[in-house]
């Protein structure tokens, strides 16, 4: 999931050597020198599924309810969406701009 331009989060279901099941959380954010990425992961084992869910729910809730209530929490969703739907958008056209791209046009360089 994009998080504006320098952060991105993973969602990532793991197997277990014995068959189980766990979630990695991963934030990926860009460095400012533009050398790589810093990377901080949460594991999260499925007896923490509920209670995990359940506090971050409440917090969540906290700050929109109590801490920040009047704040617009659907801009950054209808930014994003704006977003995606420029960059569709400008995917369409071929390198030139100009012309849309036929569906069978070969796009690789």
């Amino acid at each position: 999931m994009r998080a504006g331009k320098r952060r991105t989060y993973f969602f990532d279901v793991r197997r277990t050597k014995g068959d189980d099941f766990y979630i990695t959380l991963t934030e990926s954010t860009k460095k400012f020198n533009g050398d790589g990425y810093e990377r901080h992961k949460i594991f999260l084992y499925k007896e923490d599924f509920n209670r995990f869910l359940s506090h971050l729910e409440e917090t969540i809730d906290h700050v929109k309810e109590n801490l920040m209530p009047e704040y617009d929490y659907d801009e950054f969703t209808r930014r994003h969406e704006e977003y995606e739907e420029e960059q569709a958008n400008n995917d369409s056209f071929s390198e030139n701009g100009n012309e849309p791209l036929e569906a069978d046009e070969d796009i690789s360089w």
